[in-house]
């Protein structure tokens, strides 16, 4: 993982670009109240699937799909010759974005996400159909011999297609039912109308469809289906071929509904289909030319004459509001620091000169915390743990090379991949990182980092709570830790544990000692903290404020702050408690900024916030920093 230096024409639109966002970005503003809005964090959208094609003059154009932390919500058409742009809203809202696309032999291209459909005609420049439909995104599509477009859907399996000369659009609902979410990143269609897609992450399968009927059937015996998601692809033979999972050794050939294993499969031939996930990057204009590169973050177009070998840039523009923050927090340097997504970039943010920095990240840092010196950060995927040296120059961050910083120390996968607390242990040395596991996993472990040894100690979900994962940390005397639980599997995997629980680990042994689901039913321990007095404070499934006494192992308090504050703050590393450096703590709600009184419990709302707060949460020099969206704000903490 690792970012290219960018070229001399890139490095001066990129000034050209910071002097704007500076303008833009860098004034803080008055909201009111104590409150203060300091900007964007990440002035950059994502690209979720590029082409390179023609429009209605034969003129070569790129077509993406702009993302940022609304989600989709633009088409972008760049002349590839001139740089000039036409960004058209998406036909529909949804905070919603691709997950697959296709540009069809008619040169359409489609996407589905949101629950819409929709058709984008470049040789019209507009979107030409969309449509609703069952929930909730393609994470797969094809286009069949009689040009029709097929998409199958996240969560539940649903099918959907569309005839672009009869403009006959079919949702078929649901074809094919398991307990967990299901991906469906292979689709196909063989020449007889039968449409396959694979699906995973839990357990692999391969469904088989009959547009005639309207019913899918399973075409893998349960005894192979395996970890993974099934693959499929249509040969230039008519026929579709696949594999039940990622490991299987065995082919099988489809056609008709039909399925007949063959073992080896040699003889590859796909039909050529301009179709994939999220990252489709299709480079080849009809003319040959090859686009080398699209840069939504310098904002340079780059096409490559194959011919000549002559490199043309060109700079474009377009709007963005940002991409999301993930979290927030004071690092070392007195900046508020942390990570967005998508893109995967860090931020700095200095408050006394109200200057930003931007970097490109390593994986999306999903969770940041400071421990002496040094600030980390837990980065999804694969469970990474970070470390950055604000004192030393920022040297992006590439796996095995040393002298990085931030440098690469460890990851988890698949024990840990989308990391959901990081404590900074209080001993100084000791840095702990929990989260779930990987696509299609239950049961999330610790990652366990020695900053004195530099080495890394991993524990699986099975020697602490099987097919649990913790969500939240804390630090009690004697090296011990309290940890609150989730039920939610990894990504598309299967939900096993019935009730989150509180347990008790002694960190020289990593042993549990102690556990316990102290409030039945309850899914997740969004966060905690403790307290002047060793009691720990802490939010169950974002309403249920509690008070445990680790000393008695039970809880002394609880109340339902629903009602009368609203839900807390949530996210992978939702920093719903703020403390200052006396001590005092404060809870982030969602609607506003709150006092814990350590001694009665009693939680008392200090402001309402002007903005959604979606996560916190930092302390300095007065001021609480906390996330909405792709913007920083502050609020002044009466004294």
């Amino acid at each position: 993982m690792h970012c290219t230096s960018p070229s001399p024409v890139a490095l001066i639109a990129l000034l050209l670009f910071a002097v704007m966002a500076t303008r833009a970005y860098g004034d803080k503003e008055d909201l009111g109240n104590g409150f203060l809005h300091h900007g964007v964090a990440t002035p950059i959208s994502n690209h979720r699937g590029t082409v390179a094609t023609v429009d209605g003059e034969g003129r070569n154009v790129v077509l993406l799909w702009l993302y940022d932390h609304r989600g989709g919500y633009a088409l972008l058409m760049i002349d590839a010759e001139t740089g000039k742009s036409d960004e058209i809203p998406m036909p529909f809202k949804s905070g919603d974005c691709p997950f697959s696309s296709i540009l069809s032999s008619r040169n359409k291209f489609y996407t589905h996400f949101g629950s819409y459909f929709v058709e984008f005609d470049p040789a019209q420049r507009k979107f030409t159909f969309h449509h609703k439909t069952k929930p909730r995104v393609a994470m797969g599509m094809t286009e069949d011999d009689n040009g029709v477009i097929w998409a199958a859907t996240y969560p539940n399996s649903g099918l959907i297609s569309f005839n672009p000369e009869t403009r006959e659009f079919k949702d078929y609902g649901y074809v094919h039912k398991e307990n967990w979410r299901q991906y469906q990143r292979y689709v196909a269609a063989d020449d007889a109308g039968w449409v396959y897609f694979g699906i995973g992450n839990t357990a692999s399968q391969i469904i088989a469809f009959n547009p005639q009927t309207g019913k899918g059937k399973a075409m893998v015996p349960e005894n192979e289906r395996g970890h993974g998601t099934g693959y499929v692809y249509r040969d230039m033979n008519g026929k579709v071929y696949g594999r039940a999972h990622p490991k299987a050794k065995d082919w099988y050939e489809f056609y008709k509904g039909e399925a007949k294993k063959i073992g080896e499969h040699k003889s590859i031939k796909k039909k050529p289909i301009i179709t994939a996930s999220q990252g489709l990057f299709y480079r080849t204009f009809p003319d040959g030319k090859i686009l080398k590169k699209c840069d939504l973050v310098n904002r340079v177009l780059a096409v490559e004459n194959p011919k000549t070998k002559e490199v043309k840039e060109v700079p474009f523009d377009y709007t963005s509001e940002g991409a999301h923050i993930m979290g927030v927090a004071v690092a070392p340097d007195d900046t508020l620091c942390g990570g967005t997504a998508f893109p995967m970039r860090f931020f700095s943010y200095n408050p006394a000169t109200d200057k930003w920095i931007n970097h490109p990240a390593c994986g999306q840092w999903n969770t940041v915390a400071r421990q002496g010196d040094r600030f980390y950060a837990g980065a999804y995927g694969h469970g990474i743990l970070l470390e950055w040296d604000p004192a030393r120059e920022w040297v992006d961050t590439v796996k095995g090379k040393p002298n990085c910083n931030p440098q690469y120390l460890i990851d988890s996968h698949p024990t840990i991949n989308r990391p959901h607390d990081l404590l900074a242990h209080p001993d100084g040395k000791t840095v702990v990182l929990a989260g779930t596991p990987g696509y299609g996993y239950t049961g999330g472990g610790l990652l366990f980092w020695d900053r004195e040894t530099q080495k890394g100690t991993i524990i699986e979900h099975t020697a602490i709570l099987p097919e649990h994962s913790t969500m939240s940390l804390v630090a009690l005397p004697d090296r011990k830790l309290l940890g609150g639980t989730t039920t939610a599997p990894g990504t598309g995997g299967e939900k096993k544990a019935k009730e989150a629980q509180l347990y008790i680990m002694d960190m020289a042994t990593k042993k549990v000692e102690w556990h316990e689901a102290v409030f039945p039913g309850v899914q997740g321990y969004t966060d905690m903290c403790i307290g002047p007095k060793g009691l720990v404070f802490g939010f169950a499934d974002r309403k249920r404020f509690f008070v445990f006494d680790p000393a008695q192992r039970k809880i002394v308090h609880e109340e339902n702050t629903d009602a009368k504050f609203g839900p807390s703050t949530a996210h992978q590393g939702s920093r719903v408690f703020v403390k200052d450096p006396d001590g005092k703590i404060y809870i982030l709600f969602a609607k506003g900024i709150a006092r814990l009184d350590p001694e009665t419990f009693k939680i008392t709302m200090l402001a309402e916030s002007p903005v959604p707060i979606g996560n916190g949460g930092g302390f300095l020099n007065g001021r609480i920093y906390f996330i909405s969206g792709s913007h920083l704000y502050s609020y002044a903490v009466p004294e």
